[in-house]
């Protein structure tokens, strides 16, 4: 397995960073990972490395504001602006492996950038896999939450607002204790520039999920506190043509379903699917 790693602009001249694991032989496919919320592509490195056994090559970007990319921490400035760095990496993967199918796959908040990408490049790609994509949220904030985030989105677009449980995003406590002592995790809270963003997409996607047409892969853990599979249901009924959706919902798992105990059978599935 080769490793490389990249640096290119994105949108409004941010210096974004970004990985790829190439097997020795030539790729049956090309794989693009879209990460969550203060996380970074490296953290992927271990489901990389299973994807690459398989024959596909890997590639993860660094959201703005995320790892090694610029831009204030954890801070996407635009929804739009992440949509857009997405696109521009799916393009230069793309030319690294001309004539390859290329299948975008997005986590939790990167699940959300990977259907907005999606439905903004569909001809770019042959398929989607969500992983706990942040398309909903268990419960809507009231009016006076959502517009103080308003405001300090617009006032004061770096104070945070929300903070993300380490305990939450796994039942493995060796994941848990990296995630806590990864410097390039983001440990703070999250800005409220993000929050805004993120909910105004929500709404967007979710009114937009029935324009899909690209074979999806859904995957879940019922156990999930984050972002909570009864929020995200009906959005994945409505997901695209039912025909080309495929649902895995895992009893007991949480957020981070490739690094749950239970990941061989997470991870399986996933390759079988991509194998198709």
């Amino acid at each position: 397995m080769n490793h490389r790693e990249m640096d290119f602009p994105g949108c409004s001249d941010t210096n974004l960073y970004g990985q790829a694991w190439l097997p020795d032989e030539p790729a049956r496919a090309v794989v693009v990972i879209s990460h969550g919320l203060g996380e970074h592509g490296g953290r992927y490195a271990e489901l990389a490395s299973r994807l690459v056994e398989k024959g596909f090559a890997v590639y993860a970007l660094d959201h703005r504001g995320h790892g090694r990319s610029g831009g204030p921490r954890a801070n996407i400035e635009r929804f739009d602006y992440v949509v857009s760095d997405l696109g521009a990496f799916l393009g230069r993967a793309q030319r690294q492996h001309p004539g390859l199918p290329v299948i975008l796959l997005g986590h939790s908040m990167g699940g959300a950038i990977a259907l907005g990408c999606a439905l903004k490049y569909e001809n770019a790609l042959r398929a989607l896999v969500l992983s706990a994509p942040a398309l909903a949220v268990a419960e809507e904030p009231s009016m006076l939450k959502r517009l103080t985030v308003r405001m300090l989105s617009s006032l004061r677009p770096d104070t945070g607002v929300m903070k993300i449980p380490a305990s939450a995003i796994s039942r493995d406590s060796s994941v848990v204790r990296a995630y806590e002592s990864d410097p390039m995790v983001f440990h703070g809270a999250i800005p409220a520039r993000t929050v805004d963003e993120l909910l105004e997409a929500m709404r967007s996607l979710r009114q937009r999920a029935h324009e899909l047409r690209l074979p999806v892969l859904i995957q879940h853990g019922s156990a999930d506190e984050l972002v909570p599979l009864a929020a995200c249901h009906p959005v994945y009924q409505h997901l695209g043509l039912e025909r080309r959706r495929t649902m895995r919902i895992y009893n007991g798992l949480y957020h981070e379903i490739y690094n749950e105990p239970e990941k061989e059978r997470v991870i399986g599935d996933l390759a079988s699917w991509l194998a198709v």
